[in-house]
């Protein structure tokens, strides 16, 4: 089964060792395809781009590099079975947001992980952003605390 994993961890070194190290081998482990967005724009293109210096022409070629990375994602959604969305942080990181709500119209499975046991739901009934629940739940999906709980979720959904 094809799995799209949302969540910010690329963007930080340790979030980045955890999702290598910890995450995609348990996953892959379960048979998993995943459909990595941290590996579909070639890195040496968005390296090349964080390098120019600063002005408009660095910021004209984020804005096209973004919408390729953006439309890349999307291609990867649709082309899912299910996704899981990692939800830690104060937060919910908007771009994992964004990606749950587009698989949640187009019909896919959603399972969330929030391993951070911080306070971040809007009221005492919700886990996390009451829409994002709502579409995860929605989905068929749910919200769990655990690593170890990730391979019953994704099974409950048809993985």
């Amino acid at each position: 089964m094809k799995l799209y994993l949302a969540s910010p961890l690329g963007f930080s070194e340790a979030g980045r060792h955890f999702y290598n190290e910890v995450l995609l081998p348990r996953l892959a482990a379960l048979g998993c395809e995943v459909l990595d967005p941290w590996t579909l724009t070639d890195g040496d293109r968005i390296a090349a781009v964080a390098g120019l210096p600063y002005g408009a022409e660095k910021r004209e070629a984020w804005r096209e590099l973004s919408m390729e990375i953006g439309r890349a994602n999307v291609v990867a959604i649709e082309q899912c079975d299910a996704l899981l969305a990692v939800l830690d942080g104060a937060e919910i990181d908007s771009g994992t947001a964004a990606e749950i709500g587009y698989a949640c119209a187009l019909g896919k499975k959603i399972v969330g992980y929030r391993g951070d046991f911080r306070l971040a739901a809007d009221n005492e009934g919700t886990i996390v952003n009451l829409q994002v629940e709502y579409f995860i739940r929605q989905s068929g999906g749910e919200i769990v605390t655990e690593l170890a709980s990730i391979p019953g979720a994704l099974r409950a959904i048809g993985l």
